[in-house]
């Protein structure tokens, strides 16, 4: 932002720690014609905020562009006051409200593009760390589209965010035990995205779902409800159960929370046995 503040003085505004103020004012631009985008930490532009986007923003389906960084637990040492792990629930619930999370910075930036032409409240949440940067630089973000990222026929793995990558290092562990898993980058979660998710499971019969967010609410939620609905599948689910984070380094925090990649595949192994035992 600091850049852009340099480059663009009187296209930038500073609120201070006044978050409920950012909202307000970006919700008024948009009458006047402009595109905001608001920026801070996911916790504070969520939770600290949350009467001002759904009476504001989303009630009246302002073009508003929320970008949340240091979402999830990998914000790190900061520790759960500004950790978030009910983000993706809180605004997925909003009538009018877009709902993304990017796996790297390719696809982020790709999405900050796509979302500037999309009209309508969008809500783009990404993490703090350094993270591998794999997908492709110059592929178009398109709402509402997930990507398959490695085909498979005995399980489907559908990621978001950082788990993307995880969910990419479980499947490289499971095809070492002969296992073929499907990954899914689900970076648009609201639209969701059901063709996609019904093909592979439909084909695998068994699926696992990988999110750096609590297990209530997230996408584990969103796709355990479409597929009760379409196609009924043993679902295992990578989430954090029911619990606040901690202070951490991100590597400790994944591991600790059973977020990584072993604690995906583990969960492989779990729903594929529920699939033999039900034949």
């Amino acid at each position: 932002m600091d850049a852009f503040a340099k480059e663009f003085p009187d296209r930038f505004f500073q609120t201070g720690i006044a978050e409920a103020n950012m909202i307000g004012m970006a919700a008024g631009m948009t009458i006047g014609g402009k595109i905001p985008f608001t920026g801070t930490f996911a916790n504070f532009a969520t939770g600290r905020v949350y009467d001002q986007i759904r009476q504001s923003v989303a009630y009246s389906g302002k073009n508003v562009k929320i970008c949340a960084s240091h979402a999830g637990l990998t914000l790190g040492e900061d520790g759960a006051t500004h950790q978030i792990l009910e983000d993706i629930g809180m605004m997925r619930m909003l009538p009018h409200m877009t709902v993304i999370c990017p796996a790297d910075y390719n696809q982020t930036k790709a999405a900050t593009l796509a979302i500037a032409r999309h009209h309508g409240p969008v809500y783009l949440r990404f993490g703090r760390p350094s993270w591998p940067v794999f997908t492709d630089p110059n592929e178009e973000f398109i709402i509402g589209k997930a990507q398959v990222m490695t085909e498979g026929s005995d399980v489907t793995i559908i990621a978001t965010g950082h788990l993307v990558w995880k969910a990419l290092q479980a499947a490289e562990m499971l095809s070492g035990n002969g296992i073929t898993a499907e990954v899914i980058n689900m970076a648009t979660i609201k639209p969701f995205d059901g063709s996609t998710v019904l093909k592979s499971v439909m084909k695998t019969r068994c699926v696992v779902t990988a999110e750096e967010h609590q297990q209530n609410g997230g996408l584990g939620d969103a796709v355990a409800q479409f597929l009760a609905n379409n196609f009924p599948s043993p679902i295992e689910m990578v989430a954090v159960n029911d619990s606040f984070g901690e202070s951490g380094t991100p590597d400790q925090l994944l591991v600790k929370y059973g977020l990584d990649a072993p604690d995906i595949m583990q969960k492989a192994k779990k729903v594929l046995d529920r699939k033999t035992s039900q034949r």
